[in-house]
């Protein structure tokens, strides 16, 4: 768990960055220690950005790292996340290390940037010149876990591209293969509604996933 010591230091900082910045300046603090995933934000300024709150869970970039065990990868900065009600924010993820270097909490950044891409967008079209430009689509960002965990089922679906009804047994391996590798398992109870949503029961899922593992 993050030390008293180190949670003040980062209290004030991410109050000194949200004052700095105005109310568009989204901080949000992680305990990653405290092996509660489900409820890993300690501290948060400025959380009608995002609409979280303390209490809350990580976003989807950090749930994949956690899976997929790259928290020993560099930060990520400056990269696109989107919120629910449709925000476009800039973000930046900061790993928080112990003295083995192991990941022990998060401090992210995340500034609204929806009414600058607005003024962006008037402008380009203005300067255009008809050239073609490339766009990269923004990770979402959920209010808490359950929320994250239907939008990776959907993401899932459209990944197979056909309705449950229709899938067949290598359809389903290869979305809960997704689900697996975008740390959805890591939730709460998340087999219990992976299972209900592709009528399966808990040993087939369990199948599936050793399955996947071995293609």
């Amino acid at each position: 768990m993050l030390s008293e010591s180190t949670l003040r230091f980062l209290f004030r900082l991410a109050k000194g960055i949200a004052a700095q910045f105005g109310p568009n300046c989204e901080v949000v603090i992680h305990d990653l220690a405290s092996n509660d995933i489900n409820s890993s934000i300690v501290a948060i300024e400025n959380g009608h950005v995002s609409g979280r709150k303390i209490g809350g869970g990580p976003s989807r970039v950090v749930l994949e790292a956690l899976q997929s065990g790259n928290l020993k990868e560099q930060d990520q900065l400056c990269y696109l996340t989107k919120t629910r009600d449709g925000k476009t924010l800039k973000s930046t993820t900061i790993y928080i290390r112990d003295e083995d270097q192991e990941a022990i909490g998060i401090f992210s950044i995340n500034y609204d940037i929806t009414l600058m891409l607005a003024m962006s967008d008037a402008i380009a079209q203005f300067t255009a010149t008809g050239e073609p430009a490339g766009e990269k689509s923004p990770q979402p960002i959920s209010q808490n876990v359950s929320d994250l965990l239907d939008e990776l089922i959907d993401q899932s679906i459209k990944l197979v591209g056909k309705p449950t009804a229709l899938m067949s047994k290598e359809d389903k391996v290869r979305a809960i293969q997704f689900l697996n590798d975008s740390g959805a398992f890591l939730i709460t109870k998340s087999g219990d509604k992976v299972c209900k949503f592709f009528g399966i029961s808990k040993y087939t899922l369990y199948s599936y996933l050793e399955e996947s593992k071995e293609k």
